[in-house]
Formats: structure tokens, C-alpha cells, sequence
């Protein structure tokens, strides 16, 4: 059998497509049975953060049966044009690596449909199975962000055949977050899973350790991508000028609404939120560990009341309560399967204020939840998918 793997994100990129997509990489190579089973992975050069820039090999080969092809793309800011542009080449070279392949099945992870897309375009070419791995329902969610009606309704209708088109050619779609379910219920002919996002090794061999302080004041970690989704500006700033003899606010990210945190935290002389660059993981955990609450934010979308952030999961690897501005299927998840979390609705500044003051602290390993949720363990079962829906 050969594989054709296809991930816009992946390792030494930091985001959740690329911490995904690298592990099942390894738990599907070690599912294949013969020496002639081949995957070639096509995936960008690390390009998700402006402000984090390492570097790769164009081609890699990994033991016996693993290539990956890494495709360098223009520099894109997190804008929209700068994306579809970034896009476009991917597009153009990966349909260039993959022309003589003569793959038996293509899987596609995508979380902005494109990428999904593309494996539909291929899978045709190569009369191959598509297995699509589905991050975020990008129609609903890229739709919604926009205020201007005519742009709202220009990118629907471009959208939406797109949109058609890959579905309806998949063999088997797998949906990160159950909230995702209704959506697809249209798309009889595939088959369906639900493995989620899940804890890589890691974060659950990293030790908490107390930070030792000298003051009354706590530190809250964000980590991740500061864009209109997450909605850090419409919710930070107001939040952090409430504390600001006790709590410090320390993000580490980047993304297209920095400024308009920025300017937020400038216009209203917030003094106790600090946004540096992003690190890398190992790094990344020890801020974790020195953290007195870990923080997640959705912005107040409809789209996003079907999504389940990965970012959840590597939080619950921590003893650390967990504020979380989440609501949907995201607040019902957390509900039913993490303890110690401060909850409230996505934007609503007062019941944040209200939660935190009303809240007595405490800390505590989520050992169901870390047992259940084992990174290795979803994929193992999810290899075990890819491989039988050839």
C-alpha cells in the first residue's frame, strides 16, 4: 500500500496540526506490515508564527518508508491574502511532488478546508481512497468572522461548492470534535470517527512544581495563537485591569490580532498582561509548570460552539485550574470530563471578574481525564482507521 500523507503543519512547526500530525505520522508507520508500504508525507516548511523560525530539510527520508517533502512558502502575517497566497503555492508544488505517486490512499488532516481539498484533488487523479481528518468547519467559522455582508456572502457562495466537492469525495471523514456531527450528516457516503485532539507524551511526563513567591500576586499562561478566534482582546485587558495588584497575565503567541490586543492593553494602561514570542515546547512546559492558572479563550462565534480547542488537552496534562471562556459543545466536554476548571461565556468580562474572585484555589492531577486522553493511545486507534478504510 502507499500512503500519501497531506498536513499543511508539521514538526518542528508549532501548532496543533503539526503536534497531531507528526505523532500519527509515527503510530501509522509503525502499523505497516510490509517493507514495499510506502507513506510520503507533503507538508510546508515551519511557517505558523512570523516570530518562531526554525528550519528543516526539503526531503527527508525516515527509515525504510517514510519521505517527507517540505514545501517553502512566501511569509503570510496570519493575514487572510497572505494565507490564500501561502496556499496557492502549497497547492501548485504538492500537486507537482505527487503526480507520479500512484497512491492507493490519501489522507488529508485540515483544519481550513484547502488542505482537504487538495487530498480530494489528488485522491481523484489517483483514483485513491481519501481519508479526511477534519480540525474546524472552516465555511461556517471564515463566514461568521466577517461583518461586511457582501464579503460574508461573496465567500459562502465560493465556499460552499468547495466545500461540497471534497466532502463528497471522501471514504471516511474523522471529526475532531462530536459537536461537528449534525454538519456532516448530509455526507451519507463516507464513513465517520471522532478521535480528538489528545495529550502528546510530553506534557504527561513533565512534574508540576510550585512556584515559590515572594508575593500575593499569581501568574495566568495563555499559549498559542492570538487571533480573532481566540478573541484575547475583547476579554484580557478588562479582566486584567480588574486584578492588577494580584494576578499577571502572560501570553506567549502571535498571530493576525496582536495589534488589536496591543492597543487594547495600551488605550486602557493595563500594566499586568505581558505578550512575548512563542517557544517551543520544552521551554513551553516550564512555563506551564511555574503557572498558577492556565487560560483559553473562544471568541463569541456560533461557528465555534461546535469546536473542541486542542489546546484543552494539553492544559489537562497540568495540576493547574483551568479558565476557560468557552461554550457549545467545548463548556459541555469540559463539564464532563475535567475537574477544576473556571468556566464562562465567551466575551462576558463580569462573570470572568465574577468566577475568579468567587473561586478558592486548589490544584490536583485529572488522572481520568489523563488516562483517557493519551495522545499515543487515539492514535494507535486512529492508524488502525486510516489503514482499514483502504
Amino acid at each position: 500500500m502507499k500512503v500519501l500523507f497531506l498536513t499543511y503543519y508539521f514538526e518542528p512547526d508549532l501548532c496543533a496540526g503539526s503536534f497531531r500530525n507528526t505523532s500519527l505520522l509515527k503510530a501509522l508507520n509503525c502499523k505497516l506490515e510490509e517493507s514495499s508500504d510506502k507513506i510520503d508525507v507533503i507538508t510546508t516548511h515551519p511557517n505558523r508564527y512570523d516570530s518562531y523560525k526554525v528550519t528543516a530539510e526539503n526531503v527527508e527520508k525516515r527509515g525504510e518508508n517514510v519521505t517527507i517533502n517540505r514545501i517553502r512558502i512566501p511569509d503570510h502575517n496570519s493575514g487572510l491574502l497572505g494565507q490564500i497566497k501561502s496556499f496557492k503555492v502549497f497547492y501548485t508544488e504538492a500537486l507537482k511532488i505527487a503526480y507520479k505517486g500512484n497512491y492507493d490512499l490519501v489522507y488529508a488532516s485540515s483544519s481550513r478546508l484547502f488542505t482537504a481539498f487538495l487530498g480530494a484533488k489528488l485522491a481523484r487523479n489517483h483514483e485513491a481512497k481519501l481519508y479526511l481528518d477534519i480540525r474546524d468547519i472552516f465555511r461556517e467559522s471564515i463566514v461568521e468572522i466577517f461583518k461586511n455582508t457582501f464579503v460574508k456572502m461573496s465567500l459562502d457562495f465560493f465556499l460552499r461548492p468547495i466545500e461540497r466537492y471534497t466532502f463528497k469525495k471522501a471514504t471516511h471523514i474523522n471529526l475532531v470534535s462530536k459537536g461537528f456531527e449534525s454538519y456532516f450528516s448530509k455526507y451519507k457516503q463516507a464513513t465517520y470517527s471522532y478521535f480528538t485532539n489528545g495529550i502528546d507524551d510530553v506534557f504527561l511526563e513533565s512534574k508540576s512544581e510550585v512556584a515559590s513567591r515572594t508575593d500575593k500576586i499569581k501568574t495566568i499562561v495563555y499559549a498559542g495563537n492570538i487571533g480573532e478566534g481566540q478573541g484575547l482582546h475583547i476579554i484580557l485587558p478588562d479582566v486584567a485591569k480588574a486584578f492588577q495588584n494580584t494576578l499577571k497575565f502572560v501570553i506567549y503567541g502571535d498571530g493576525g490580532a496582536k495589534q488589536k490586543l496591543v492597543t487594547e492593553i495600551e488605550g486602557k494602561a493595563v500594566e499586568n498582561i505581558e505578550i512575548r514570542n512563542p517557544i517551543n515546547r520544552e521551554l513551553l512546559i516550564e512555563e506551564y509548570q511555574k503557572a498558577d492558572y492556565l487560560f483559553l479563550h473562544l471568541n463569541k462565534y456560533k461557528a465555534f460552539e461546535r469546536v473542541l480547542p486542542s489546546k484543552l488537552f494539553e492544559y489537562g496534562a497540568f495540576d493547574k485550574p483551568i479558565i476557560a471562556g468557552v461554550g457549545g459543545y467545548a463548556a459541555e466536554f469540559l463539564i464532563k470530563h475535567m475537574s477544576n476548571t473556571i468556566l464562562f461565556d465567551p466575551g462576558d468580562v463580569k462573570e470572568c471578574i465574577s468566577q475568579l474572585e468567587d473561586y478558592s484555589y486548589s490544584k490536583g492531577i485529572r488522572k481520568d481525564f489523563v488516562n483517557k486522553f493519551s495522545r499515543r493511545s487515539i492514535n494507535a486507534l486512529m492508524a488502525e482507521s486510516i489503514i482499514k478504510s483502504y
